[in-house]
């Protein structure tokens, strides 16, 4: 019979000990507790070693840092989660690099705390040369077209567990959240683990066509319904029968065919453009939007009543900014992803990289960061990607400053000089570097630098770059 595992649970707080304690042995652990960083030390230095160590990060006197700091200096193969009641991203960097494995913040969910206690129990060494997966780097799940949700912080772990819960639920979910946050993501993960998953998922951009395009889009249209309509065509809607459908920026679709989509969720029946029978079926609605609800209801841009059909249940997807402890793992990610799409050795993520990467505000969010790891493996130069890093914090800073009035040594604006010289000189070479890299094929060079092959020409000529 195998003997069961002991957890050391450590925290300053008795009644956390005695409810950590309660939903361990739940599930037959043996679990030992200290009520300080003192006590957990001298726990250590007795054999046998606990196989998991659960340290608060919050204590008195010896706090968790200082724990875990000593704990991997009496035994450095020790397991350690960190436990915080927030999530300050600083302290979480600094836990990792101090050997954590993982972290949770209370309040926790059962289902989370066993997640993570089973990844690590059950754990070995990682092979050579490859760096331990923490538990969030393991639960990344595949969703098809590049497209991967990674529970790699607690804001997403909570996202992850919410959508567990009501992805077998068949009501809507509006997901809020700004522009590149992952809500395409997270819409695909609800269609992934619902019972439609073998069925048809299809997304439709509300805010790419006109009001009369987009209503045939989603309904279809019979011959003769307008100019150029000489055959019957089905809409998303019929297409996506027993399936997922999700509306992205539903804000932006016009109120008339918002009518149109009230109906839908009431009664899941429509027609289509230039009929009158009705076509009935069964479609999952998610909806996204970057847009301020309250205020596009206010403006009387978006229907009240169907923002209350559509929010049964409301993800908010915060910004990459707000859970920078996914920065690290998000960059390996990328890299191992566009390694393998490119055709290009991996390039190594050094702590200066991933440090300044953690601290960039990323005002694009997951897009902004795919873009920015294409363009690190393919340049190939650290130093670059970090001057671009800096460079684009200082224009954030720059955006962010009221008209400043000039000195009167004028070194101000030597200052923002100095910053347009250094701008340019790195855009100069990067340009240059990418139209060598692809034997000066303009059009594939703008896609790499991710701007419009006009103002790659633009560039080309205001720089002088010749082949």
């Amino acid at each position: 019979m195998k003997t069961p595992s002991t957890i050391l649970v450590v925290d300053d707080e008795p009644d956390m000990l005695r409810y950590l304690r309660t939903l361990l042995e739940v599930d037959s652990y043996n679990v030992e507790t200290a009520a300080s960083g003192g006590e957990a030390l001298a726990r250590i230095q007795r054999p046998p070693s606990p196989d998991l160590v659960l340290l608060d990060l919050l204590m008195p006197e010896l706090d968790g840092l200082q724990t875990l700091e000593r704990v991997h200096q009496i035994r450095p193969e020790q397991k350690v989660v960190m436990l915080s009641c927030v999530s300050e991203p600083g302290k979480v960097v600094k836990a990792m690099k101090l050997g954590a494995l993982d972290y949770l913040v209370k309040p926790f969910q059962k289902a989370e705390l066993d997640v993570v206690v089973k990844h690590h129990l059950n754990s070995g060494l990682a092979a050579p040369g490859l760096e331990p997966l923490t538990a969030a780097e393991e639960a990344m799940e595949e969703l098809g077209d590049d497209l991967t949700f990674v529970a790699a912080s607690p804001a997403m772990r909570k996202i992850h567990s919410q959508v567990m819960q009501l992805a077998n639920v068949d009501v809507p979910v509006l997901m809020l959240g700004e522009s590149g946050t992952g809500k395409e993501v997270v819409s695909r993960l609800i269609h992934k683990l619902s019972s439609r998953a073998n069925r048809t998922f299809l997304k439709v951009n509300c805010a790419a066509l006109p009001g009369e395009l987009l209503e045939s889009e989603l309904f279809g249209y019979e011959p003769g319904a307008f100019t150029g309509a000489v055959r019957p065509k089905p809409g998303k809607f019929e297409l996506c029968n027993k399936g997922t459908i999700l509306l992205d920026e539903i804000a932006e679709m016009p109120p008339g065919l918002q009518a149109k989509l009230l109906h839908v969720l009431q009664d899941q029946q429509f027609s289509r453009l230039g009929s009158r029978s009705i076509v009935k079926v069964d479609v999952r609605i998610l909806a996204a939007t970057n847009v301020n609800i309250p205020q596009a209801i206010e403006s009387k841009r978006f229907r009240e009543d169907l923002y209350y059909r559509l929010n049964a249940f409301t993800i908010h997807v915060p910004p990459l900014r707000e859970r920078r402890e996914e920065i690290p793992i998000l960059l390996r990610h990328f890299m191992t992803r566009f390694a393998v799409k490119y055709a290009r050795p991996p390039l190594p993520l050094s702590a200066t990289l991933i440090e300044t990467a953690t601290k960039y505000s990323w005002p694009g969010n997951l897009r902004e960061l795919e873009n920015f790891v294409k363009r690190y493996l393919i340049l190939g130069e650290e130093s670059m990607a970090l001057s671009e890093l800096g460079l684009k914090e200082q224009q954030a800073y720059e955006g962010e400053e009221k008209e400043e009035k000039k000195g009167p040594s004028g070194r101000s604006d030597d200052l923002k000089s100095l910053v347009r010289s250094l701008k340019d000189q790195a855009e100069m070479e990067a340009i240059s570097r990418v139209l060598e890299q692809t034997n000066w094929n303009r059009k594939e060079a703008s896609k790499i630098l991710n701007i419009s092959y006009k103002a790659l020409l633009y560039k080309i000529r205001q720089y002088g770059i010749q082949q």
